[in-house]
């Protein structure tokens, strides 16, 4: 986008950087301590982040220069961490700016907690996965009851038992109504009693219909709780192991918790039975371990009004979503909004800006300020000079940051900057369609929050790229490829092009043979740039530049000058410049690539260069050799261009392996469009183009060898004739005809019947003289044998579908095989036996 959009003349700026990735650092940088015998409660908060910075400098580079070998035309002088000076006084003015608005607020509410990170993880940072599990069914007697009166619990968590704080039962369900308004005793707790109530929500076809509500423990049951005014019961430490709540249990890890309790439901009888489950288990997206759900104290930013300003943004056309299909899924995310959930108990990371009075209470008194001097000034201006105060030591999401990343790194909150005023809003925000939540949405709303200003005009979405075999890459995999060690194999170039030909939006499996293709492409460009450089005139031919440079080909007029070959390979271009423009404006890169592969490959390097030759190296006049030589250098300077945004470096070396450029190819001017192409010529060429295919196919069919040069009559009309024996030289060598046996005529040779006769077109055929071709006596005698051999099989085939042994008991599909084999043998025997008769018929008798 960004080389394509310079060369169009648009001023461009594509800000690289990356952001801090506060749970993932702090996760490896503690692995790192740990294989070190060090804890990160054994240091220091200060000491531990001097550690992550000291990380950070040694490997947090990789990413970038893997980003700078890709060949990313950023500008690195403005390259940004989320954690620069810059970027931290724009966070802490988001920060209070929000809590300003009502919009931060803080409070205990349900989270997702991750036990071995220690910290709150959002809803989108959650990943669910299908694991075989246990159904566990247990008796809740009820209060007051004889010993049949009890209703049994499905559950696949029994360690959250003792937070239950009510039973529930569908109000329709017949076999519990009796029960409704009584108690239930919760097993394993000494006699606790908890209400049973009916509520819509319980579904009476999941296990026996009859809920327990453990609001501390599960989002639904914690909103269920909330509706009705149930209390909330945790059971489960922060470690993942019971509290004192469980009584017995206290201490025990909670999955060890699961199996003792179990154990001690079958001693007292309370346990019915346990089943297998498939379970939609929680797993954190950075660890990997089971989620719990949690009641804890957190900040949230409420999202609902954002989240109407991002919608309207989309419904309005002031945001496009590419590909559009998006679109519908951003919305949905939207119109569903949670509340976000930005605090995290980690120390890497943006510190949150709140401080706690000494001796107050925190969710009641706090000050919010941007830093600890204009803190410590609120608090004793309300609290007198004696205050003492002390930072949350939580940090903020790391998306949160990043929500603020097109307009912090242009300056923001300075809106006076020249960069801000420049490029703010940006236009085009390119990212993963996985991050469409985390990031892209976040962005869209806290950009019109804080500038007025949707961020960017167009989001294009680009898929993942997977293995080979379709597979999201993994280190447990082992299938994660390096783009450093494929641009070693392939070429920066080769791996960027294959990328590039992926349709926006849906993943793209890599694998060698794409990117083997891609380098042949690589190849065949930079072959094609020695074949030009080295039929150009030398740099020292100072006239003869001057007449190839002089040379233009945006009128009528020059085109109708050009001979066949040279006026169709111009047009052509100019085609593909209309084309590949246009894909490039509407963000198909896929259809820009394939049309220019297309182009270079198989009209450029395949026909034009090819039909050069004959202007290069067989034609006596020097005016017909500069012509070729103007329009190889028109044509693969321009071809430079179009490919250079897909391949910068082997286009801008060949660029500036050509004489007498004036800049490089990076800043060079894209191609004009709607230039002139000459339709007559078109399709003039390709009625040549079909010939000479004619011909080749003939020659493969008879096994002519490839040096051997061949007569031919070509019959036509006058008119056709004209343009086709202009261009005898091109035919003869793309044909390998006998350029002195080659006759032009209106009607059949005399010895048509002893030729074979090619239809290239509508009123354009040619005959070949079969002896010219092949040794008639010797391929009759080849043909007959090859008949004989192939007649044989056929009737082994056949023979083998004739019995009814085979066809009764053979598998269905070996069945059809030999069916396919006998359909395949008879179209060969059809084909073998009219061209034996054919050459029996051209031998004189």
């Amino acid at each position: 986008m960004v080389r394509y959009f310079r060369m169009k003349g648009r001023p461009t700026l594509w800000l690289p950087g990356t952001d801090h990735a506060g749970i993932a650092t702090q996760l490896v940088v503690e692995k790192m301590l740990a294989s070190e015998g060090i804890k990160r409660t054994e240091l220091s908060r200060e000491e531990f982040t001097r550690r992550v910075w000291e990380w950070k400098e040694k490997y947090g580079g990789t990413i970038t220069k893997q980003i700078r070998r890709l060949g990313a035309s950023c500008d690195w002088t403005r390259e940004h961490f989320t954690l620069d000076e810059q970027l931290s006084r724009a966070v802490v003015a988001a920060f209070v700016g929000l809590h300003e608005k009502g919009l931060i607020y803080q409070g205990s509410y349900m989270v997702n907690w991750s036990p071995s990170l220690q910290t709150a993880v959002s809803d989108l940072e959650v990943e669910y996965s299908e694991e075989p599990g246990t159904l566990f069914y247990i008796k809740y007697r009820v209060a007051g009851g004889s010993r049949s009166d009890y209703l049994t619990i499905a559950t696949t968590r029994p360690e959250t038992l003792f937070g239950d704080t009510a039973i529930a039962v569908h109000p329709e369900d017949e076999r519990y109504s009796k029960y409704v308004g009584r108690l239930a005793i919760v097993p394993l707790t000494f006699g606790r009693h908890v209400p049973i109530i009916s509520d819509r929500y319980v579904d009476k076809e999941f296990g026996t219909g009859v809920l327990k509500i453990s609001p501390g423990h599960d989002h639904n049951d914690y909103h269920l709780a909330r509706k009705l005014g149930l209390p909330i019961l945790n059971v489960i430490n922060k470690d993942g192991t019971l509290n004192e709540v469980a009584g017995l249990y206290s201490g025990l890890d909670r999955f060890e918790a699961r199996k003792k309790i179990w154990a001690d439901l079958e001693e007292t009888g309370l346990a019915v039975k346990k089943e297998s489950y498939t379970l939609r288990v929680p797993r954190s997206q950075r660890g990997g371990e089971v989620i719990e759900p949690l009641v804890s104290k957190q900040w949230f930013v409420a999202m609902e009004l954002l989240a109407e300003k991002a919608l309207h943004a989309v419904e309005k056309g002031q945001l496009t979503i590419l590909p559009e299909r998006f679109e519908k899924t951003y919305k949905h995310w939207l119109t569903n909004i949670k509340d976000w959930c930005i605090s995290r108990q980690l120390w890497w990371g943006h510190r949150i800006p709140v401080w706690y009075i000494v001796g107050k209470d925190c969710e009641e008194e706090y000050i919010v300020a941007s830093s600890d001097e204009e803190a410590l000034a609120k608090a004793r201006e309300q609290y007198g000079k004696s205050v003492e105060i002390y930072q949350d030591p939580d940090v903020l999401d790391t998306w949160f940051s990043s929500a603020l990343w097109p307009f912090s790194t242009l300056g923001w909150p300075d809106v006076s900057t020249e960069d801000f005023r420049r490029f703010y809003p940006t236009t085009v925000l390119e990212t993963g369609h996985d991050i469409l939540f985390f990031w892209v949405a976040r962005m869209i709303m806290m950009g019109i929050e804080f500038t007025g200003s949707v961020p960017f005009s167009y989001v294009y979405l680009h898929g993942l790229i997977r293995d080979s075999q379709g597979q999201k890459m993994s280190k447990t995999l082992g299938n994660v490829i390096d783009p450093i060690d494929t641009i070693k194999e392939y070429g920066t170039d080769a791996l960027r092009f294959t990328l590039s030909l992926g349709t926006a939006g849906q993943d793209l499996n890599l694998s060698t043979e794409r990117l083997t293709s891609s380098k042949a492409f690589t190849n065949k460009l930079w072959n094609a740039g020695k074949f030009v450089l080295q039929n150009l005139p030398g740099k020292s031919d100072v006239s003869a530049w001057e007449y190839l440079l002089a040379y233009e080909f945006d009128t009528e007029e020059s085109l109708l000058k050009l001979p066949i070959p040279e006026s169709w390979v111009v047009s052509k271009l100019h085609e593909l410049i209309d084309i590949v423009t246009t894909s490039y404006d509407k963000f198909f890169f896929g259809d820009a690539g394939r049309e220019i592969y297309d182009f270079f490959w198989g009209d450029f390097a395949d026909w034009y260069i090819e039909a050069s030759k004959t202007r290069l190296y067989h034609s006596a006049s020097h005016s017909v050799a500069f012509t070729a030589q103007s329009v190889l250098l028109y044509v693969f300077e321009n071809i430079l261009k179009l490919l250079h945004p897909f391949m910068p470096f082997v286009t801008e070396e060949l660029w500036q392996a050509l004489p007498y450029r004036k800049q490089a190819l990076i800043v060079s001017h894209w191609p004009e469009s709607s230039l002139p192409r000459d339709a007559k010529s078109i399709k003039r060429f390709e009625n040549l183009q079909s010939l000479t295919r004619a011909i080749r196919n003939a020659r493969a069919e008879y096994s002519v060898e490839p040096a051997k040069r061949i007569s031919a009559s070509v019959v036509a009309s006058a008119d056709v004739l004209d343009y086709i024996s202009s261009e005898k030289p091109v035919l003869a060598l793309l044909s390998r005809l006998d350029l002195h046996n080659i006759n032009f005529t209106e009607s059949p040779p005399d010895d048509a019947k002893q030729s074979v006769h090619l239809v290239a077109g509508e009123g354009l055929e040619a005959y070949l003289p079969l002896a010219d071709m092949v040794d008639i006596s010797a391929e009759v005698q080849r043909l007959s044998k090859r008949l004989l051999k192939m007649q044989s099989e056929y009737d082994a085939l056949v023979a083998r579908l004739n019995s009814p042994k085979f066809v009764e008991k053979a598998p269905e599909e070996v069945v059809r095989g030999v069916r396919e084999k006998v359909s395949d043998a008879e179209e060969k025997i059809t084909l073998t036996m009219n061209r034996l008769a054919f050459l029996q018929s051209t031998v004189p008798v």
